[in-house]
């Protein structure tokens, strides 16, 4: 020992030794709470939401993506009666669905035809539509290969393996129908496919299950058990089983509108799509130059327990989360403008949401605006919080409130106590910090998350006022440039397509040669001679 070295006491080792520890745990606190970055995202949903672009259109210009179910779907006038509770029947003839549900690349993603006639098309859309987000947030997809990115997947219904199982290719004559229907392979397809290596599961937590996903994502990125999270949720309406099951218990609107918070409440309106959001911890974005579309804060989960009945609500329970999520994101109730409410347009639901919203927000000195997208979209069930997820960022960037539809007058039945709560019913520009979104599953499973702006300003979202060609526009190109694959840049709408993912297959257009599902259409002429078209399900059931 140096001469001029002291000997610590025991008192000063112990002194140093707490300093350690005391700065260990606020090192963990920091990370329980990093601030998590939207750095991409994609999604299909109804009223012509394409896009989150689209999506966005579609909310400040008030469209309503419900409409009569489409023939293709199942015949409604063979199941419609306008009488409630009659056995096998429905008393609607509107929801909210989305397009060429039918169509897919299969050897885009290295399926077979045959092979994709048992692929569910919930997962065929997780497949697309991660894509785009990758393409989205200008990350090449082989970067990623053996990484550790995490899949958190939001579904619920399984429509498709009901329908081949009336036909020559269910699961006992078609082995590719197992896993192309299982919910666990919905996520694990999707690792599968891109070579993900991270954390990898599928949440049903009915109407919650994406908002559910997407706090576990935030939680696994906090934990540093995945570097980037792929976080989704999906619902297609395939045949009419739970539509009419929903309709014996007298919970749809019979004329198809969402009127949520409104006094004409009555029910909600089903609808189906697929969204998909790419997070990393903001540290890690900002490192990396990403582009951050907006910061989650704070997220939060919990359950009903024993409330009314076991699909009731509990106003209690949803009160919790809410203030679970803004302790987590470390903000009080006064710093959210927002709220992207549950809001599904039902007489019970509504006034007990309100009134949990009354609770936690009552001592603020300005108005809490609130409002739900299932009015543009209907109730997308399993994908509703990515839904709400991707309308909430786009207020943040584009510093807009978009209209509630089918609002005139409050629900008689809501009571807010002098508590300064607005349901925008027009299209209007205001300054927009914090948005809370709400996620209530009827399986009682409630969820939360608060998100803020991106740090800085929003360059280059568009005017609230604007047409939107915003800079996702390339979305609808599920190829590259050279220059995004080599990471230096964003898509180009004008350069020809290449393909991102390797290995001899024909290059990814925007569906340039259609494959229908069920029925699988003619495969690309490289693969004619070896992969023959797979027969139609619907034709042989």
């Amino acid at each position: 020992m140096p001469d001029d070295a002291v000997a610590m006491t025991p008192m000063q080792k112990a002194v140093i030794a707490l300093q350690a520890q005391r700065a260990r745990i606020a090192e963990l606190e920091r990370a329980a709470a990093a601030p998590i970055a939207v750095v991409g995202m994609a999604c299909r949903y109804p009223a012509g939401a394409v896009s989150p672009e689209a999506l966005w259109d579609a909310v400040r210009q008030g469209l309503d993506g419900s409409r009569e179910v489409p023939p293709d779907r199942w015949d409604v006038d063979a199941l419609y009666d306008p009488t409630p509770g009659r056995p096998g029947k429905m008393y609607v003839r509107k929801s909210c669905f989305i397009e060429n549900v039918d169509q897919f690349e299969p050897l885009a993603f290295r399926i077979s035809p045959r092979e994709a006639v048992g692929i569910d098309p919930q997962q065929r859309l997780l497949l697309e539509a991660t894509w785009e987000a990758l393409e989205d947030a200008a990350i090449p997809p082989p970067s990623l290969v053996g990484s550790p990115t995490g899949v958190f997947v939001g579904i619920s219904t399984n429509d498709y393996s009901a329908l081949l199982s009336r036909t020559a290719h269910g699961s006992g004559s078609n082995a590719s129908a197992g896993a192309g229907n299982a919910a666990s392979v919905a996520s694990g397809r999707v690792s599968y496919t891109f070579g993900f290596q991270g954390p990898c599961l599928a949440v049903d937590t009915a109407c919650s299950s994406s908002l559910v996903a997407t706090h576990l994502a935030v939680q696994a990125l906090r934990n540093r058990e995945c570097t980037l999270a792929v976080v989704a949720g999906v619902n297609l309406m395939l045949t009419p089983d739970i539509t009419v099951n929903f309709c014996q218990g007298r919970m749809l609107s019979p004329d198809g509108a969402c009127k949520t918070f409104d006094e004409g409440a009555d029910g909600y309106v089903r609808g189906e799509g697929c969204g998909v959001i790419l997070l990393k911890r903001l540290s890690d974005a900002e490192a990396a130059g990403d582009r951050v579309l907006a910061v989650i804060r704070g997220s939060a989960i919990n359950q009903d327990g024993r409330s009314a009945g076991l699909t009731a609500p509990n106003g209690l329970a949803q009160e919790a989360v809410i203030r679970q999520a803004l302790a987590n994101a470390g903000l009080p109730p006064e710093s959210v403008d927002y709220v992207e409410a549950h809001g599904t347009g039902t007489a019970l639901g509504d006034p007990i949401e309100m009134h949990a919203l009354k609770s936690v927000f009552a001592s603020r000195r300005r108005p809490l605006h609130v409002g739900s997208v299932k009015t543009n979209i209907g109730h997308t069930e399993a994908a509703a919080g990515v839904a709400g997820l991707i309308k909430a960022i786009q207020m943040l960037r584009h510093q807009a409130l978009p209209p509630t539809l089918h609002f005139k007058r409050l629900n008689p039945h809501i009571d807010l106590g002098g508590v300064d709560i607005r349901v925008p019913t027009a299209l209007a520009e205001a300054e927009i910090r914090a948005v809370g979104v709400s996620s209530f599953g009827f399986s009682g499973t409630n969820a939360h998350i608060v998100l803020e702006r991106a740090p800085g300003d929003v360059a280059g979202a568009p005017g609230v006022m604007a047409g939107a060609p915003g800079v996702t526009a390339a979305l609808g190109v599920m190829a590259s440039t050279p220059r995004v694959m080599a990471g230096e840049g964003r898509p180009s709408t004008t350069s020809p397509p290449k393909s991102w993912m390797a290995g001899p297959r024909p290059a990814m257009t925007p569906r340039a040669a259609p494959t229908t599902a069920p029925r699988e259409a003619a495969p690309t002429r490289e693969a004619a001679s070896s992969s023959p078209p797979a027969p139609n399900p619907r034709s042989a059931a």
